[in-house]
């Protein structure tokens, strides 16, 4: 079928209305009609082909909500008129111990939601700036939030989980300290899911002004980074800090501030490497720095259950989808509090 979206044929060039094709519905698919898709730094990287090996034409796009429009013969998961999501992962090779874990973010085989390759026209997977997507049923996730709360839900997809996944997996949960760096896209998902878990959750961001924002969000304490006070304040006393921070930035600030066998996850990815950290900030407190990238599929659903129970969705602002660029130079600046959902019914 041949669907509207929007993508770009070059790194240079502007994201425009482009016709794509979408392959027919096999045994095991789900057709979606998309309604809404969020925002990703990431799909700015990639269109722009700030990250190497950007394929063209680039529809760029991983955090869809929409309703299932068809089912192939087995599909058992999902039925016409379903409300479901679909983020970063569209295919894997389903049988390694990752898949098996259900783990298939860090499944060599993982195939991207776009400028992954498939089989499908023309080569690599096309995003979720368009009209319908068609997946395999297993990478196809429930949503049970209100229909009218939607377009919110879209960037949990990629935001909620890329947040979700390491607060879950280092135990963010009462009795524990745990800090967010960072408030945007991802920093405002990490806040209000650690509070959401139980946890004590402190805030670190640059700017004053933010203060009053992030305690809105969840934070219990609010820490301004350039503060040494505020800093020393917090040495030896977080379980867990989540670094959503996509720039590189001095990492030993941070290390300093966790107990022994505290940890803190990276999750943002910055263009250039962070500054080596001091090794003797971890070796001296047993401390850890890790990474974690978004979730597997299970763990993705279980996000969306929690948030649905707890009534969380991204705070968001919506854009048509012809306002695709100048949204794109906002997210540069930090100007959007704090993700932009693309309203997929203004195409055309």
């Amino acid at each position: 079928m041949t669907i509207l979206a929007y993508g770009t044929s070059a790194g240079d060039q502007p994201l425009a209305q482009m016709q794509i094709s979408r392959r027919d519905v096999g045994d095991h698919d789900v057709r979606i009609e998309i309604a809404y898709c969020g925002i990703c730094h990431s799909d700015l990287h990639q269109a722009r082909s700030e990250w190497a090996g950007t394929l063209y034409p680039c529809v760029p796009g991983h955090e869809i909500v929409g309703r299932v429009a068809a089912v192939g013969g087995h599909v058992a998961r999902h039925k016409v008129g379903d409300l479901v999501g679909v983020g970063c992962i569209v295919d894997s090779c389903q049988h390694c111990a990752e898949c098996d874990d259900g783990l298939e973010n860090y499944c060599d085989g993982m195939i991207g939601t776009y400028n992954g390759p498939t089989a499908d026209a023309p080569g690599h997977t096309l995003g979720g700036y368009s009209q319908a997507i068609v997946v395999h049923e297993r990478y196809v996730l429930k949503i049970t939030h209100p229909e009218d709360q939607l377009a919110a839900v879209a960037p949990l997809l990629c935001a909620g989980i890329t947040t979700w996944s390491p607060l879950r997996h280092w135990g963010a949960g009462p009795g524990k300290k745990v800090g967010v760096v960072g408030i945007g896209g991802l920093g405002h998902m990490g806040l209000k899911l650690a509070h959401a878990m139980g946890a004590h959750v402190v805030a670190f961001t640059t700017s004053e002004s933010k203060r009053d924002d992030a305690k809105a969000l969840g934070a219990d304490e609010v820490v301004v980074s350039r503060n040494r006070a505020e800093m020393a304040a917090h040495v030896k006393s977080f379980d867990f800090i989540l670094n959503t921070v996509a720039a590189p930035h001095d990492l030993d600030a941070f290390l300093t501030l966790l107990k022994r066998d505290g940890t803190m996850a990276l999750v943002g990815a910055p263009a250039s490497p962070h500054p080596s950290p001091n090794v003797f900030n971890l070796i001296m407190k047993r401390r850890s720095l890790a990474g974690s990238m978004i979730g597997g599929i299970p763990e993705t659903q279980e996000m969306l259950d929690f948030c649905a129970q707890h009534g969380i969705v991204s705070d968001i602002e919506m854009i048509r989808a012809d306002g695709i660029e100048p949204a794109y130079e906002r997210m540069i600046r930090g100007d959007v509090k704090y993700r932009f959902v693309m309203d997929i019914a203004t195409m055309g």
